[in-house]
């Protein structure tokens, strides 16, 4: 008769999605800086050999945090993407917080990001901007299908005002404050639109 030992709680399979996991938790919690590669290893819980196999580098794993966060729907551009969506809404939607985040209110994780690693060559820091850079051509389609005049400028205001809401909402702790940048932006929106004076 044979025995098999079963492997630890929690280890085993899996590994990289509750690395992603742990690392998504404590970032959230405490930022990127803050937290360390053995606590996520100890959070997973993994090995530090197991969190090396997958992640060679920190920097490794914040970019695929962030991968992870810009594929799940859960930052304020995924609204942008949703074709069930009429437009003009599409580009409302950038001042509502994400459901997934609950208090306390995190705001952008890619501006967190680029704050936590503020050199512009660096990895994280240049994901991060590829994400904003994504957002505004997201607009500028979006307010260039409504017929807006100018559609490039007022797609840079449109996401200077969605990224300064986060920011607030993150510094205040108040989810609802992209409220103040919803109303800026239905003003925007109307004076470009066609037959506006």
């Amino acid at each position: 008769m044979s025995t098999t030992t079963a492997a630890p709680r929690g280890r085993g399979r899996g590994g990289r999605e509750r690395i992603l996991a742990a690392a998504a938790q404590l970032f959230a919690a405490q930022g990127i800086n803050a937290t360390g590669m053995e606590q996520i290893a100890d959070e997973a819980p993994v090995s530090k050999r197991t969190l090396y196999a997958h992640f060679r580098t920190k920097g490794d794993l914040v970019i695929a945090h962030l991968q992870d966060l810009a594929s799940s729907g859960a930052t304020l551009e995924s609204v942008l993407t949703r074709e069930e969506i009429p437009p003009r809404d599409r580009i409302l939607g950038l001042f509502t917080q994400p459901a997934a985040d609950a208090a306390p209110v995190r705001g952008c994780p890619f501006i967190d990001a680029a704050a936590e690693f503020p050199d512009p060559q660096s990895a994280v820091h240049s994901y991060a901007r590829e994400q904003k850079l994504r957002m505004v051509q997201l607009v500028t389609a979006l307010v260039s299908d409504l017929g807006c005049r100018e559609p490039n400028a007022l797609a840079e205001q449109l996401v200077t005002l969605a990224d300064g809401a986060a920011s607030r909402a993150m510094v205040l702790d108040d989810k609802d404050y992209g409220r103040h940048a919803r109303t800026a932006a239905e003003i925007l929106l109307e004076r470009a639109l066609p037959g506006a004076s």
